[in-house]
């Protein structure tokens, strides 16, 4: 039977540097980050070997969930720029061969959308069937039914003025949008319609699989969060509106979508993304790469577990393959710091370069989070009034209602918080870290600027910034990198995570090394690295060639046969 290689796309050959605007750069000394900072950056992204940016939202918004709560879909946010200014950074960025893809956020919107103000002027607005308003329980004193937020906290918002409650998954400021009906998703079509025209080159998806409820929105099971999750995630009319956002919309351009989607299996993910006439999206974020210390959550501590990690890698690598793509990513601003969850602070450099090998070598499309190709890392506030982000604050009120301490939260928040990710990005060791010119940065800049930063480390040869850039490059000049299959060596290890890949003839050898303690190495197969060139380490290695050796701490190795 002959081997089913992925078929070649623009989107596969991608490597996506991912923008959260307010912290990426500062162009106008306000203290926020914005277009024209973006702007005096472009070539630095390009240079990184990226040629594709992702937008976190830059849409009008009230920034409650910092840009997720969208109150103008066709505008942008004035602390970020105008609308003119954007279209100066897509024209430039198309000049300079770098693709850009939009943030679509239509589950919700923010509570200061137009929509939602018609919605709840009353009960026979045409917009008040743009969202979930419904009749309270018992005479209207309690929520229509049992859902709990994913942001900690109720569902359910009570309006006095209609006597009604509305539903949010998210914050209270967004409210849910009802995509059953055929009006909400034309406005979402509109928005596609919109943002393509102008020339954007695709959109990630946000939590696109909760758009669609189930009839009647019934009771969930009883969680502390998210209550009635399964009412709602991968719900009735999912692949129907999806497949006529494609159809309608996505068919006649060239363009591409990633959807975001808690509790994603491959399984599941095939009914989204496997090629062919049904598919409806061109690859999905998941999150079970992100649980190998944790338990669903960041929250939910565990210690970090190596097989847990190659076991997701593994399934989603090989149950894909010549069906679907995947899209890869360790970073972005709703998860903590990489270097601070799997790899190792006082191995900085060394294991941000082996967390680096061991997902940019596998086949898929790379995601690459502001910060990450530097090895920025986790701030660890140590005050609660420090935080911004409403999910952390939200969870901070469910624990101590489950009767948490306030030390152990806080000793949880340091590590688990999405604020972590949401530092100024570290372009030098100057003042705010080269971010801002104002007096003072929007929020707290970690304190390792100093050291960790983007000036530094384009001096250094050995640093993790061009260690990204040479892997990057490899990545580009071989297509073994992208479109090779993926075969799994020291399956058992809890401290060797070694994969092979295969295409058209040649061979990838990825060694990765989970401790900072001395492991033996030894190649299995029948493999001779003596027949190989070592692409790619971060050591230098005195004898390439050699099958049986101890390795160092943090070590990677990408080896060639050819």
């Amino acid at each position: 039977m002959d081997r089913i290689y992925p078929t070649r796309q623009w989107y596969k050959e991608l490597v996506v540097y991912q923008i959260w605007p307010r912290s990426f750069c500062d162009g106008n000394a306000d203290g926020i980050g914005d277009i024209k900072g973006v702007i005096s950056k472009i070539d630095y992204i390009k240079q990184l070997g990226a040629n594709a940016i992702w937008f976190s939202p830059l849409y009008k918004s009230p920034q409650k969930d910092y840009g997720y709560d969208i109150s103008d879909y066709r505008d942008i946010a004035p602390e970020y720029g105008t609308l003119e200014e954007f279209k100066q950074l897509l024209a430039l960025a198309h000049e300079k061969g770098l693709k850009i893809i939009m943030d679509l956020v239509v589950n919700h919107t923010s509570d200061q959308h137009q929509w939602f103000l018609e919605s709840r002027k009353s009960k026979d607005n045409p917009y008040h069937d743009y969202y979930f308003w419904r009749a309270g329980k018992k005479g209207g004193k309690k929520p229509p039914n049992n859902w709990l937020s994913t942001f900690p906290g109720p569902a359910w918002q009570y309006d006095e003025h209609l006597n009604e409650y509305y539903l949010h998954l998210f914050a209270v400021e967004q409210p849910d949008l009802n995509m059953d009906n055929p009006r909400v998703r034309e406005e979402v079509k509109n928005i596609m319609r919109f943002w393509l025209d102008m020339g954007v080159d695709g959109f990630r998806e946000d939590v696109i699989t909760f758009i669609s409820k189930k009839e009647g929105l019934p009771n969930g099971f009883p969680l502390p969060a998210a209550r009635g999750i399964e009412q709602y995630v991968n719900g009735p009319h999912i692949h129907e509106y999806l497949g006529e956002f494609r159809k309608e919309v996505l068919d006649r351009y060239t363009c591409m979508t990633v959807g975001e989607a808690p509790m994603m299996t491959p399984k599941v993910a095939l009914r989204y993304i496997e090629e062919g006439e049904n598919q409806q999206l061109n690859m999905m974020f998941h999150f079970q790469h992100m649980e190998a210390d944790c338990l669903f959550i960041s929250w939910i501590r565990r210690p970090f577990n190596l097989r847990k990690l190659k076991k997701v890698y593994d399934n989603w690598q090989t149950k894909l393959y010549g069906k679907a793509w995947n899209a890869l990513y360790l970073e972005n601003h709703d998860q903590p710091r990489i270097i601070s969850r799997y790899g190792d602070e006082c191995y900085r450099a060394e294991s941000g370069k082996l967390l680096a090998t061991m997902y940019l070598c596998q086949s898929g499309t790379p995601f690459i989070y502001q910060g990450q190709e530097i090895g920025m890392t986790n701030i660890r506030l140590p005050e609660l009034d420090m935080y911004v982000d409403i999910s952390t604050i939200n969870t901070y009120k469910l624990f101590r209602k489950l009767h948490f301490k306030h030390e152990t939260i806080m000793k949880i928040a340091k590590e688990a918080s999405r604020d972590n990710a949401r530092t100024p990005m570290q372009w030098s060791a100057g003042k705010n870290a080269g971010f801002t010119q104002a007096d003072k940065a929007w929020f707290h800049i970690n304190p390792n600027y100093t050291e960790v930063n983007v000036e530094a480390q384009l001096e250094d040869p050995d640093s993790l910034l061009n260690y990204y850039r040479k892997l990057l490059a490899l990545r580009k000049e071989n297509p073994v990198f992208v479109y090779g299959d993926f075969k799994m060596h020291y399956r058992r290890s809890k401290k060797l995570f070694v994969y092979e890949r295969n295409f058209e003839g040649e061979k990838l050898l990825v060694i990765c090394v989970f401790s900072d303690e001395p492991v033996r190495f030894r190649t299995t197969g029948g493999l001779k690295l003596a027949g190989a060139e070592l692409l790619l380490s971060n050591y230098t290695v005195d004898n390439p060639g050699e099958d049986d050796f101890l390795t160092k701490p943090y070590e990677t190795r990408v080896y060639l046969f050819r």
